[in-house]
């Protein structure tokens, strides 16, 4: 029996010293890579696509210039497959657990905080106003 837990503790400690690091030197979520939407008054975007790398940190801020317009931005794919740090608005911050829409009101902008954790395209929209061209998608490298 002590022999069969030896061989067992010898084949564990191998493929933990030969496996990937899985630790970061130093704090990923500290200093993030600024990406911007702006949603104008004729409700067109100001980028649609946007390319990032997983294990770094993002602030995506969203503003909303249309007047009149309420916002409800969905990238639901990206958010699970990325750790939520934040959501800021105005002097507020949420952090949440999980989100599916963010709305935003006309002349406000809300800043969201992540870092993307798995490769893959998402596509993030406006609800109501993707045949407008709110819409788009972030690639995942």
């Amino acid at each position: 029996m002590k022999r069969i837990l030896w061989i067992v503790l010898c084949a564990a400690a191998l493929v933990l010293s030969s496996g990937p690091k899985l630790n970061a030197a130093g704090n990923l979520a500290s200093r993030p890579t600024d990406i911007e939407l702006t949603v104008d008054r004729n409700l067109k975007p100001s980028q649609t696509d946007y390319t990032l790398e997983t294990g770094k940190y993002y602030r995506w801020t969203v503003k909303n210039d249309a007047p009149g317009e309420e916002m409800q931005i969905w990238a639901v794919d990206l958010w699970r497959n990325s750790y939520l740090e934040h959501i800021s608005f105005g002097d507020n911050e949420v952090f949440p657990f999980g989100v599916y829409t963010i709305e935003i009101d006309e002349d406000q902008e809300v800043k969201i905080f992540f870092v993307p954790m798995r490769p893959g395209d998402y596509e993030w929209s406006i609800k109501g106003q993707e045949a407008r061209g709110l819409k788009g998608k972030f690639v995942v490298r």
